[in-house]
């Protein structure tokens, strides 16, 4: 049975061309399984059902190797439950070397060990380094002034006037949160914030 594997990492990810290259491998979309989802570890629900599917003998497609998952250790991991304890052959279109069909003797093995090892090392490189922009991003904006956040709610200056004559009881709080149109928590914050002390009429 042949069997292929699409991943992206968001919902929002388009994966038709992991789709477009399964079908041209000749891989029946009934046999096509789809996370979308981070590569960071194999917890995919459409994995775990691929995996549990598959015999000895079949044949799974990847377009390329970070489509299987981006952490090297894992990678590797999977790898060998997959072709040692599963015995199924793995073919990925991106990286003809990467297909267990071919050369099966030990040269073969070997190649296909090395290139694998390369190829897991630079796809979890990648995804350190994005993080690591990341945060040199988030770095920078903050340097900046950028809030990251939700946004606070601004009121006007007749607020503090308006607290006043709640702590007259001249007004009630649902009056106030309906003016401002903020709840309850964001009310009593801004009472604290802004030094307001309800005073208790005697």
């Amino acid at each position: 049975m042949i069997y292929g594997y699409v991943r992206v990492s968001s919902q929002d990810q388009n994966e038709d061309r992991q789709l477009i290259a399964m079908k041209a491998a000749g891989v029946a979309e009934k046999n096509i399984y789809i996370d979308k989802q981070s590569g960071k570890d194999f917890n995919r629900p459409s994995y775990i059902r691929l995996v549990k599917r598959m015999k000895e003998d079949d044949l799974l497609y990847l377009l390329s190797i970070d489509r299987l998952g981006r952490n090297y250790e894992e990678i590797q991991n999977q790898w060998r439950i997959l072709t040692k304890e599963k015995k199924i052959d793995i073919a990925v279109i991106d990286m003809p070397l990467l297909d267990t069909r071919r050369d099966k003797n030990l040269l073969g093995t070997f190649i296909s060990d090395m290139v694998l090892q390369l190829l897991s090392f630079v796809a979890q490189n990648e995804r350190e380094n994005i993080r690591h922009r990341q945060a040199q991003g988030i770095a920078a904006a903050k340097e900046r002034g950028v809030k990251f956040g939700r946004p606070m709610k601004t009121v006007s200056d007749d607020f503090a006037i308006d607290v006043e004559k709640w702590a007259e009881r001249e007004i009630s709080l649902d009056e106030i949160l309906a003016r401002y149109h903020i709840c309850r928590a964001t009310f009593y914050r801004r009472v604290r914030d802004m030094g307001l002390v309800r005073r208790q009429k005697h």
